[in-house]
């Protein structure tokens, strides 16, 4: 009888003082490919960094490669979210590295990172193409690493994993990030390679997947169970009553938020932007859409005063025309925002409660003392979301979805007249982003304005009252929606 291709014996592992995964036993077969899900924090990127042998566990792991299968013998996890280094091979970046001209020289450029890889592996130029043409990513062959979206980014780690093909895949949250297109073009380049003899483990709670997934498990208690379907049962939320603070609608400095006139950015002969005009009036609740790639990121940068570009242009923020001397911390006063490029680099050595505390500030940590009245406030909105438990621990330490309603919690700590949340419920489960989803309608009940950033419409609270739509960097839809939000 063949052994199995994966088996798995007695594994125990855990992660900062909490034992995840209990004596757990799994075979993959040879020929099957996998989905699994489960809650979040229930130990499911762990069993991925262990099966990839990434993190150290107790028990038994035996990968049995298939030794006729001209397919390289390895296991490549692509990971939720990539670090990557710049020349010197230092990884710690700042927030606002990404828009400056100044590290333009500071990262490989996508085309190199790429011929690295390709001689690294032993690969043929020519056999990526067809992949970076299918993803939407042949055009980003000049463009730094520093300058990708966290879309973009995955992108380029799903090209190395498609073009490399070992026979062993794991992704986690393959979609995160990705547009409808991108998505769907994925699955099909997903069942290819699976077709070609490369098996697949994904991680992931998406229903959406490609046609080769036919087996699915989930976490239970620290063991993984075999189920026929991802699909779980809707979970009734109960709001806890929002703090008194928060109830009062933002003290605005003018009714005009956002002023955009023919505004234009480009990097050398690269156009990012074209002609942009837009207008937000206190109070609106807009979606911004757009492909990856068509220029979202960038307009939210110049909104958010993080693009040296924005003194070049005429733009007008809260009612000043950009450069008239206000400073960029003059401008975040008047926002809170929430974006996968800034968890990225937020302070890993923060608490929740200092997380949270340093939205006040508009720093990536806390550095100062609060005064009494400002951590009461902090303390409410601890108990608001239902992080009483957790308030001490690293934020780092907590599961992405809690995570994510920390740093919801950080960017309506001052009762901002604006929130930026792009793309917040990005590597959450359908459970997860109806919450944090219920949270935004709640908490933008008081007047807040709101600029949010969604591909799907599942994934999208019900207070939007406009669309901008973006396409290669041009302004290609504005309008106001009913109840039915187009995609």
């Amino acid at each position: 009888m063949d052994k199995p291709f994966v088996y798995i014996q007695d594994l125990n592992l855990g992660y900062r003082n909490k034992t995840v995964l209990k004596n757990l036993y799994w075979e993959m077969n040879s020929g099957e490919s996998y989905a699994i899900g489960g809650k979040s924090g229930t130990g499911k990127t762990a069993l991925a960094k262990a099966i990839a042998s990434l993190v150290p566990f107790q028990g038994s792991i035996e990968i049995n490669f298939d030794q006729q299968n001209k397919l390289p013998q390895e296991v490549l996890y692509v990971e939720s979210w990539y670090q990557f280094k710049n020349l010197e091979g230092v990884a710690n970046f700042y927030y606002q590295q990404r828009y400056t001209s100044l590290q333009a020289n500071d990262t490989l450029t996508v085309h190199a990172e790429l011929v690295n890889y390709g001689k690294e592996k032993g690969l043929h130029f020519d056999r990526v193409e067809p992949i970076l043409e299918a993803l939407g990513f042949a055009t980003f062959a000049s463009s730094q690493l520093i300058e990708l979206s966290s879309g973009e980014h995955k992108k380029l780690q799903l090209v190395k994993a498609l073009w490399l093909k070992p026979q062993l895949l794991i992704i986690d949250q393959p979609y995160t990030g990705l547009d409808t297109a991108s998505r769907k073009n994925l699955n099909t380049l997903l069942d290819q390679v699976a077709a070609e003899g490369v098996q697949l483990i994904l991680i992931s709670n998406d229903t959406e997947l490609p046609n080769s997934i036919r087996s699915f498990a989930e976490i239970r208690d620290g063991q993984l169970l075999k189920v026929d379907t991802l699909e779980s049962a809707a979970v009734e939320i109960h709001l806890r009553e929002i703090p008194d603070f928060l109830k009062e609608s933002p003290v605005y400095s003018t009714q005009d938020i956002v002023k955009m006139v023919n505004v234009n950015i480009s990097y050398g002969e690269k156009q990012v932007l074209k002609n942009i005009n837009w207008e937000i009036k206190a109070g609106e609740k807009w979606l911004l859409q757009g492909h990856n790639g068509s220029g979202k990121s960038t307009l939210l940068s110049l909104i958010n005063g993080d693009h040296p570009q924005s003194y070049a242009n005429e733009l007008y923020l809260f009612g000043n025309r950009r450069g008239s001397g206000e400073s960029i911390w003059d401008i975040k006063q008047h926002i809170g925002l929430i974006s996968p490029e800034f968890h990225w680099y937020f302070d890993p050595t923060a608490t929740v409660w200092q997380s949270i505390a340093s939205g006040f500030y508009d720093t990536v940590g806390l550095f100062q003392q609060l005064p009494y009245t400002k951590s009461t406030q902090v303390d409410e909105l601890v108990a608001y979301f239902g992080l009483t438990e957790e308030k001490n621990e690293l934020l780092t330490a907590l599961p992405l979805g809690k995570q994510r309603l920390v740093l919801l919690a950080r960017t309506i700590i001052k009762n901002p007249e604006l929130l930026i949340l792009d793309e917040p419920c990005q590597g959450l489960d359908q459970q997860q982003s109806k919450h944090f989803n219920q949270l935004v309608d709640e908490l933008c009940s008081n007047g807040m304005t709101l600029i949010y950033v969604g591909h799907f419409e599942s994934q999208l609270p019900t207070c939007i009252e406009k669309r901008i739509l973006l396409e290669k960097g041009e302004v290609k839809v504005v309008e106001s929606l009913n109840t039915e939000i187009l995609s």
